[in-house]
């Protein structure tokens, strides 16, 4: 079961090592969406989610801090959720849909990130990882 837990891992951090390298390689286009969404000093919110995407996603790959991996993904979710993401604002009804498909994927995997910290920080295991949680038991 052991790389059942890396493989989940690993395609997990995917979905974010694929965003990061977006961020970066296509940072003024991605700056210019954020600000049409509204996103105050969008460039740098870019670059920085950037960062904290590529962090998570290495953390979930290599088995480093898992925990703290899996509150990464929360930390860029949440606003990405709120910020690019707010269906409630949209009078379009495709783009309403659209934005909603983005959000309610986003709720899932946020929930599975508090999944995963919750399950490493309760077993104190990390199979097929370099480290075991950061945080500890709660």
């Amino acid at each position: 079961m052991d790389i059942v837990f890396l493989v989940g891992r690993i395609l997990l951090a995917a979905i974010f090592a694929f965003s990061a390298l977006g961020h970066f390689t296509q940072a003024d286009g991605m700056a210019q969406y954020a600000a049409a969404k509204g996103v105050p000093a969008a460039k740098a919110g870019v670059l920085a989610s950037g960062v904290i995407a590529v962090l998570a996603a290495l953390s979930l790959v290599l088995g480093v801090w898992i925990d703290l991996g899996a509150l990464l993904l929360v930390v860029f979710l949440v606003p990405v959720s709120v910020l690019m993401h707010a269906f409630w604002k949209e009078t379009d009804p495709q783009v309403k849909q659209t934005e909603l498909i983005s959000f309610n994927k986003n709720l899932a995997i946020i929930g599975g990130a508090l999944i995963l910290f919750y399950l490493v920080n309760t077993t104190q295991q990390v199979a097929l990882g370099l480290t075991g949680p950061l945080f500890g038991a709660f």
